[in-house]
């Protein structure tokens, strides 16, 4: 008999386009996708409306025999959740929610997580390569990215708790792609871009079919432990802006906050206090331990993930 997977947060762009590479996977019988808002389109998938910040969701687990668990149920942006408070309860308390489910039910056997390499945070004292053990020497302070630190702690005492269950967790640079909206997709498609004067940092990303295919290989391969993932090579700021065709503006970066929030108003760009760090250091990681150990190399490097996305933009 081959393996149950559920897949948290379909109804969104990646976790949606997850579930469906699943689906038809040797060794896979079966795909779930869960939300607690239905999809905007018809899934490849199983669909089963649920919280899982609900009880109820371990019941669901052990009645359908799930022993994969794909948490793509993360929310970058206030936007997408109804506001910050609403997006913290989603993504920690949703988060405890699932791992207590997974923890009672025996079936799970494998937990695949998708976090984000801005737990690192950012600044001027990071080193030039960021490995998965680098201890953050800028952590960040508010947002998806300090709930994805909260979210990473949960993960690891789960861990404690359930040796048996191989936990993998990917650690990823920016996603982008023709599908993909988050902060920093708006914030690189803005009229005029803000930017911190006397500064370009080095940044890296991740094309969304590389960020599905990292996940759909950890599945496979019945992976553990915790990989960044980027694509190769470094693009700074001012590369990234002249493929999108987007002018800079300069500014001091005590201004950055009010001025770019004023300039993305209705958007979803993010101002916080760690974005202007990124943007101010940026952040560049090693990414060596996911080749060795899944054999993953993306197919687009950081700067064709850029262009590709900015293709997309144009309508190209």
């Amino acid at each position: 008999m081959g393996v149950v997977a559920a897949v948290t947060g379909v109804s969104r762009y990646l976790g949606g386009k997850t579930a469906a590479w699943l689906v038809d996977q040797p060794g896979i019988d079966r795909v779930i996708g869960l939300d607690v808002i239905p999809p905007p389109a018809p899934l490849a998938c199983e669909f089963v409306r649920v919280d899982i910040r609900d009880q109820g969701i371990a019941e669901l687990l052990e009645r359908s025999s799930v022993e994969t668990v794909v948490h793509m149920g993360v929310i970058a942006t206030p936007r997408q959740a109804g506001g910050r408070s609403m997006m913290k309860d989603i993504n920690v308390i949703g988060t405890m929610q699932l791992l207590a489910a997974c923890q009672r039910v025996e079936s799970v056997r494998h937990l695949v997580v998708k976090s984000t390499a801005a737990v690192y945070g950012s600044g001027p004292k990071d080193p030039a390569m960021i490995t998965e053990e680098t201890v953050p020497r800028h952590p960040p302070t508010s947002g998806w990215a300090k709930d994805s630190v909260e979210v990473e702690q949960y993960v690891r005492s789960f861990a404690r708790r359930r040796p048996d269950v191989r936990v993998c967790t990917f650690r990823f640079a920016n996603i982008v792609g023709p599908g993909m909206r988050t902060g920093m997709t708006a914030y690189l498609t803005m009229p005029v871009v803000p930017t911190v004067v006397g500064f370009d940092p080095r940044m890296q990303f991740v094309h969304e079919d590389d960020a599905v295919e990292v996940s759909r290989r950890a599945v496979l391969q019945r992976t553990a432990g915790t990989f960044n993932v980027a694509g190769e090579g470094t693009v700074v700021l001012s590369q990234v802006l002249r493929m999108l065709g987007r002018p800079a503006l300069p500014l001091p970066a005590g201004m950055l906050g009010t001025v770019g929030r004023s300039l993305s108003r209705g958007s979803w760009a993010d101002f916080s206090r760690d974005q202007i760090r990124y943007l101010t250091s940026g952040r560049v990681l090693d990414t060596s331990a996911v080749e060795a150990e899944l054999g993953f190399r993306g197919s687009h490097s950081s700067r064709q993930a850029v262009e590709a996305f900015a293709q997309a933009v144009r309508g190209g």
